[in-house]
């Protein structure tokens, strides 16, 4: 599986590769904004994105809502420490298939990573 991991943050992109490659998954594609992600995704076709929502120069949800311009079905799970309930129905409403309130655990990294690919695969 390949996966893009966009966050500001080199800490949190190394931790999020650590817990996929934990899961088998090698092939990661990263980004440090959502500008850069853009980039990328003219080029790269990843099976999921992890994204982050406070980045400089486009953050993760105006991001989203630019990829779900063009892509309903791409799995995009927001990894934030934005975490009040208002802010997660935003970013379920710009089309987030899934949430991750940082500081995360290896276990709930994963815990959602498997359940968002599991609800598209169906």
């Amino acid at each position: 599986m390949k996966v893009l991991l966009v966050d500001d943050s080199r800490t949190i992109r190394n931790i999020q590769k650590n817990v996929l490659s934990q899961l088998g998954h090698t092939e990661i594609l990263e980004a440090g904004d959502g500008v850069e992600a853009l980039k990328v995704l003219e080029t790269q076709t990843p099976d999921l994105v992890l994204v982050d929502w406070n980045m400089p120069n486009m953050d993760g949800l105006t991001l989203v809502t630019k990829i779900r311009e063009t892509n309903r079905t791409l799995p995009l799970i927001m990894v934030t420490t934005e975490a009040e309930k208002s802010r997660v129905l935003e970013a379920i409403k710009a089309g987030v298939n899934n949430y991750v309130v940082k500081p995360f655990t290896a276990e709930m990294l994963s815990g959602k990573i498997e359940q968002t690919m599991a609800k598209v695969a169906t």
